[in-house]
């Protein structure tokens, strides 16, 4: 690496010449820390039918980790779950609300989905990064497809169920969705693993048959980079 100086540089008392040089190679290495840290950090993006267990995953990771992982919430228009909490799994918002924000280029990325849309914002994302954690998104295939334009260096997780007949049945079993929600659903689902099939589209793939096994991979893969 070579150092370039300003030509009145050498012209400084011995004593400011060494501050300037102790500041300047200071500044230089506050910057390889910023590279470092901004590798360090790499946001991963977890994605998967709903039903494929990801939230479970994502609840069992957190809790393991606590100061290490930050959850990028994000905005949508439809209304919350039973034991659900605004700013927590979701920030619920109107659609005249999340419109604008889209005016106001306020999201990385955002999709719409039975009706309801659903978004990413570049607050969420610098929200959980201020805190020196690695920034969890999960987003629907839309968002993914989205986020592969960007410069944020993510890594692609993608949680399969193991075949839609059981996520059928954990669709049924949320007692939450209508035939026709959950239809659309199973639907969204056949196209999300037909993009998983493909060769580069994440990098790795977990098929999420025993809870147990899937989150060991999943950890492996997120705290410790293994695949």
């Amino acid at each position: 690496m070579f150092l370039h100086f300003p030509r009145n540089f050498y012209r400084k008392p011995t004593s400011n010449l060494f501050r300037s040089l102790f500041s300047f190679i200071s500044t230089m290495t506050d910057l390889e820390q910023m590279d470092s840290i901004a590798e360090t950090l790499r946001p991963v993006v977890v994605s998967g039918p709903s039903g494929s267990g990801k939230s479970t995953l994502l609840n069992r990771l957190f809790q393991d980790y606590p100061a290490k992982f930050g959850f990028s919430v994000s905005h949508t228009t439809r209304s919350p779950r039973p034991g659900e909490v605004n700013g927590v799994q979701y920030h619920f918002i109107s659609r005249d609300e999340f419109v604008n924000l889209i005016k106001e280029n306020k999201f990385i990325e955002y999709a719409e989905f039975s009706g309801n849309l659903y978004g990413t914002s570049i607050a969420a994302v610098k929200s959980v990064s201020s805190q020196g954690k690695i920034c969890i998104l999960d987003i629907e295939l839309n968002g993914v497809k989205a986020v592969k334009k960007t410069d944020l260096n993510t890594r692609f997780v993608f949680i399969k169920p193991p075949s839609l007949e059981i996520l059928k049945e954990r669709l049924l079993g949320r007692k939450t969705e209508t035939e026709e929600s959950i239809q659309a659903r199973l639907n969204a689902a056949e196209e999300e693993l037909a993009y998983a099939n493909q060769e580069g589209s994440h990098d790795i793939v977990i098929t999420n048959d025993d809870l147990d096994t899937a989150y060991e991979k999943f950890k492996n893969f997120i705290v410790e980079d293994k695949s």
